[in-house]
This record gives structure tokens, C-alpha cells and sequence, in this order.
């Protein structure tokens, strides 16, 4: 099951401890007729189905919220390592600071940098390129005919 392979944390821990206080609180009352301790009522009869009963459906609500709680917080621990880039300059924002790509490589990874270009730029410079001859061409051709 998700919910024991996953390392107990902070709020896991005081999550049980608040229904492991609620259940000994059920055994409590059943035990020692905690009301009539607190109010002085004298009524002596328990009922340990009842209270079986009572501490089952809190074990039930329990296993329900904890495995509720560790699926919210393993989402959050996924969330909370996305790396945070800058949309506009491309900064990569690496332990309070904002650095570029090449030296975040180099401190996070230690890992040297070069640069390249990959098959789909490459296609879109060369036919931005050949555009822009055509172009240059056409206006030089122009300028020679007006100039004739």
C-alpha cells in the first residue's frame, strides 16, 4: 500500500498522534466511566462492543485521512521540485539565485557546456537564411534597374 512505503513526516506524525489520543481517550471513557468521573454522574454500565465499535470506525477514519495526507504531500514534495525558469531570459532560479543555463550546469552538475544547434533550428536558420538572400538579391536586383 502507498501509505506505508511512504517516509513518515512532520504532519503524518502529529496526524497520529491526534487519533492515537482520540482512541485511548474511547478506552478511557470505557474503562474508568470517564463522564461520571468529570460530572459525578455514578452510572457504571459499559458496553465494550460499543466501544469496539467506536474505535474501529475511528481506525477506519484514521487509514482514510492518512493515506489522504500522504498522497497531498507526496504531490507537493513533486510540485516542489519543478525547476523555476524565467520565461523571458531563460534564468534558471538555483538556490535563491537566478544564473543561466551553462552556469547552472556547471554548479548544480558540474558538467561543462558547449554550444550547437539542433535539426529543427538548423532547418528554420537555413530557410530564414535562404529568405533573406532572396530578399537581398531582389533588392539588389531592383536597385540595378532603377539605376540602368
Amino acid at each position: 500500500m502507498f501509505f506505508l512505503s511512504a517516509p513518515l513526516s512532520k504532519v503524518t506524525q502529529y496526524q497520529s498522534l491526534g487519533f492515537l489520543a482520540i482512541m485511548a481517550l474511547i478506552w478511557l471513557d470505557e474503562l474508568v466511566a470517564l463522564p461520571s468521573l468529570i460530572f459525578g454522574h455514578t452510572s457504571l454500565i459499559t458496553d465494550f462492543r460499543e466501544s469496539t465499535l467506536k474505535l474501529l470506525l475511528v481506525l477506519a477514519v484514521w487509514l482514510l485521512v492518512a493515506c489522504s495526507t500522504r498522497r497531498i504531500l507526496a504531490h507537493v514534495r513533486y510540485l516542489e521540485g519543478f525547476m523555476r525558469i524565467c520565461a523571458w531570459c531563460h534564468h534558471i532560479d538555483f538556490k535563491g539565485e537566478w544564473i543561466s543555463m551553462e552556469d547552472f550546469l556547471r554548479k548544480g552538475f558540474d558538467t561543462p557546456t558547449t554550444h550547437g544547434i539542433c535539426p529543427g533550428c538548423l532547418a528554420k536558420e537555413k530557410a530564414a537564411l535562404a529568405q533573406a538572400r532572396e530578399a537581398a538579391a531582389k533588392k539588389v536586383a531592383a536597385s540595378a534597374s532603377t539605376a540602368a
